[in-house]
């Protein structure tokens, strides 16, 4: 083997595991070592027991012994986001107020993982509740970006995608209800996949309060790699219906032939884009016309609409829940909130029915669209990762926030499959972009952001940078 294990991908994990060239200790061992090496610069991962991970790990390698059934990533370890129920750890969310909330049970997601054989190494940070997209909690602090300290690693699972960028984990789990598992592969140089609605059971066992309306239509439960192939055998694995959310759905993931058509959206409407991410959707361009893709510069329709739809929905459901939520949250968490929520009218039945005709407008033309172009790949971000703080700085900086995470969101508002890319690097920070699909076609959006990384490359892991 020429990389150390930590450097390797998670099939190449499960293959050398499976072949008997290495064991599931021995990868758990040198990614814990790796996590005590780099961790201290990052911050990125806030939970971990050796103990119980080698525990597991030895389980493994004895059911290999014994000549069990092993699963797709039998002996990888995975990371785990803190808003993810892992049974005996707290889903502390990031808040000081709920350091101690235990689970008793996985999440469906962590559940299946476990199925296939992987094993659980460690917890990851995020912002609190989820509600900000700069990894800083009240209860673990900040996440630095690995490509450059100081500088955000995303978020919301800003956690996971630093450890898997900088080698203290080779696959992880996270959500996105607004880019939370896109915006961190973007800043970091990963890929994730953020599924369609229903491919992926989601919720926690340990739930005091049914699904927000906003959740039960726009989050999504995903996978982060460094590697795109990893990304699609993790999806593989936690993908199917599960008795703890009504939505999920049982669906293969391969679908029928379409043209291979994309839609190129260097810089999208509703706001500016820099010329380096600009740059890096252009690469993706070209990389996917030398792999036979047709490549057209178009933007779909109703965008600036979308975003708004996105808005609406988000910010009704949270003004039901903000009391709820507020004293949960740290100050920093809640400035942002207040920084950047949209105003909109209080919430009347003739209003919330005319926010759910609107959505359905924009997803009609979505589909159209799709139908003429299968494929949207555009921007993540609109602009580089920023300065840790940028984001509270001040209203003006939190709209700025805003805007340059604009393009994730009718992924999210029409419940589209979106993966995630690296193109390359640009004043020492990754470029990516997301490559957008039509609902369940995961497996398009797959296919093109592999044949990105072939022409690209994989960028990770690095050793964190000053």
């Amino acid at each position: 083997m020429g990389n150390e294990l930590w450097q390797e991908s998670a099939t190449t994990l499960a293959n050398l595991i499976r072949s008997g060239q290495t064991s599931s200790r021995e990868v758990a061992e040198a990614h814990l070592a790796r996590i005590d090496q780099v961790n201290p610069a990052l911050n990125a991962v806030v939970e971990v027991r050796p103990e119980e991970v080698l525990k597991e790990a030895d389980a493994a390698d004895a059911a290999q012994r014994d000549g069990k059934s092993l699963g797709a990533l039998h002996g990888v370890p995975f990371s785990v986001k803190i808003n993810l129920d892992v049974a005996g750890y707290a889903t502390s969310e990031g808040c000081v107020a709920l350091k101690d909330f235990m689970a008793t049970a996985d999440a469906p997601i962590v559940e299946h993982m476990r199925r296939a054989g992987a094993v659980v190494l460690a917890r990851t940070n995020m912002p609190d509740l989820g509600l900000r997209i700069n990894t800083v909690s009240e209860l673990y602090g900040a996440t630095h970006n690995p490509w450059k300290h100081g500088y955000t690693a995303g978020g919301s699972s800003g956690g996971e995608a630093a450890s898997i960028a900088s080698g203290m984990s080779p696959i992880g789990l996270g959500n996105d209800i607004g880019g939370s598992l896109r915006n961190p592969a973007f800043c970091c140089g990963i890929a994730s996949i953020k599924p369609s609605r229903g491919r992926v059971a989601q919720g926690n066992p340990s739930a005091l309060f049914d699904m927000p309306v906003n959740s039960q239509f726009m989050l999504a439960d995903g996978v982060l790699a460094r590697h795109v192939g990893d990304v699609r055998r993790g999806l593989e694995v936690v993908m199917g219906a599960h008795h703890g959310d009504p939505q999920s759905i049982d669906a293969p993931l391969q679908g029928r032939p379409v043209a291979k058509r994309v839609a190129l959206v260097a810089e999208p409407g509703g706001g500016t884009t820099h010329p380096d991410v600009a740059e890096g959707v252009r690469i993706a361009g070209r990389a996917l016309e030398a792999a036979g893709y047709e490549v057209e510069e178009v933007e779909p329709p109703l965008l600036v609409d979308a975003y708004l739809s996105w808005a609406e929905l988000m910010m009704t459901s949270l003004a039901v829940a903000r009391p709820l939520i507020e004293p949960v949250m740290g100050e920093e968490g809640r400035r942002f909130l207040d920084l950047s929520s949209v105003e909109f009218p209080p919430a009347t039945p003739e209003s919330t029915a005319l926010m759910f005709m609107f959505r359905y407008k924009v997803a009609r033309a979505w589909r159209e669209f799709l139908t003429n172009y299968p494929l949207i790949v555009g921007p993540t971000w609109t602009q580089p990762p920023f300065e840790l703080g940028f984001d509270i700085k001040d209203a003006e900086s939190a709209m700025r926030v805003v805007e340059l995470f604009r393009f994730v969101l009718p992924a999210n508002l029409l419940g589209l499959p979106a993966a995630c890319v690296a193109t390359g690097v640009a004043h020492g920070l990754p470029t990516g972009v997301q490559v957008i699909g039509d609902l369940l076609r995961e497996d398009l959006c797959l296919n093109a952001a592999e044949a990105i990384e072939e022409s690209v490359g994989v960028l990770t892991p690095i050793d964190p940078r000053a």
